[in-house]
């Protein structure tokens, strides 16, 4: 498979992009509470188009601290 180059960019795209943690102490760690959290953001935002997520995790005083970045167009979502 090869990829094309793009031949020119389109200066009116932008991605936008948010990153979300638990509170740090008891809890920190839970993913399906981080989960909920960033989806509440999503639907603050409105309509918007997510491009990408990434998700984290490192040991920090015995505790997973979790981290989710959500890249998005705020463009609406395709149909």
């Amino acid at each position: 498979m090869t990829h094309e180059r793009p031949t020119s960019v389109d200066p009116g795209w932008t991605i936008r992009h948010f990153s979300q943690s638990n509170p740090s102490g008891s809890g920190s760690g839970d993913v399906a509470a981080l989960l909920r959290r960033v989806a509440d953001t999503l639907d603050s935002l409105g309509d918007v188009q997510v491009e990408d997520l990434t998700f984290k995790s490192n040991v920090a005083a015995g505790e997973d601290d979790l981290t989710i970045t959500v890249y998005y167009d705020a463009q609406p979502r395709r149909r």
